[in-house]
């Protein structure tokens, strides 16, 4: 199967499903494709300069096993003042490139504002197939959790995550994740952070007992296609 992953920074993509990635591209018969909105740093702390980020992006995707990557250059902390037309053209591009079966990308209540806007602009992406004949159609569309972003949810008019799907990924797929994650220079934060090595463990084993395994990353499957 093919997934695509659109996320607004480099960085979310390992925070959201970093260790869900690694296991699916365990499997050959799986191609995993990564969208980032906004590769630039301009508003990100301890600021790195591009070459630094794209480095660390291509060093924390391939420990992850991402076979290709869509780069956007959106404003950083300012995707609201993008017409969200040309969002939703840029990820239609990837879709059209990289014929996802499964897409993935952010819950659209993250306190993030880039969070929501790419939600918004891919949630009406998935929808070419129904536009155009020659595109394969989605099996699935996900919301995945951010640490640091989605657990806030404070604006209470909107429905917070709430995961209906759950991959075991193991003690090495988090082991795994946090590798992926600890590339990104200046991201990784002392525990009680929810970017630290302890909150990352403390969620997936979390999600594991949600779900009745060891160790889990969890998703709000919004649409699925039974065939």
């Amino acid at each position: 199967m093919n997934y695509l992953v659109v996320v607004a920074h480099p960085d979310d993509e390992v925070l959201g499903a970093g260790a869900t990635i690694k296991k699916l591209s365990s499997d050959k018969n799986n191609k995993i494709s990564v969208c980032i909105m906004s590769t630039q740093a301009q508003a990100r702390n301890l600021r790195p300069s591009d070459s630094e980020l794209e480095n660390d992006m291509n060093s924390s995707l391939e420990i992850l096993g991402v076979s290709q990557i869509f780069e956007g250059d959106f404003p950083n902390i300012k995707m609201n003042t993008t017409p969200h037309l040309s969002l939703v053209q840029f990820i239609e591009k990837a879709i059209l490139e990289s014929e996802p079966d499964v897409i993935i990308t952010h819950h659209p209540s993250d306190t993030n504002n880039d969070h929501l806007h790419t939600s918004l602009a891919c949630q009406a992406a998935i929808r070419i197939f129904q536009r155009r004949n020659d595109i394969k159609p989605l099996t699935a569309f996900l919301f995945m959790e951010v640490l640091s972003s989605t657990e806030w949810a404070v604006n209470s008019s909107l429905n917070k995550f709430n995961p209906n799907v759950f991959f075991e990924v193991g003690k090495a797929g988090i082991e795994a994740k946090i590798k992926a994650l600890s590339q990104y220079r200046g991201v990784m934060r002392e525990y009680p952070h929810p970017r630290s090595v302890e909150a990352i463990q403390g969620l997936a084993a979390y999600r594991g007992a949600q779900s009745g395994c060891n160790y889990a990353e969890s998703f709000e499957c919004v649409f699925r296609r039974c065939l």
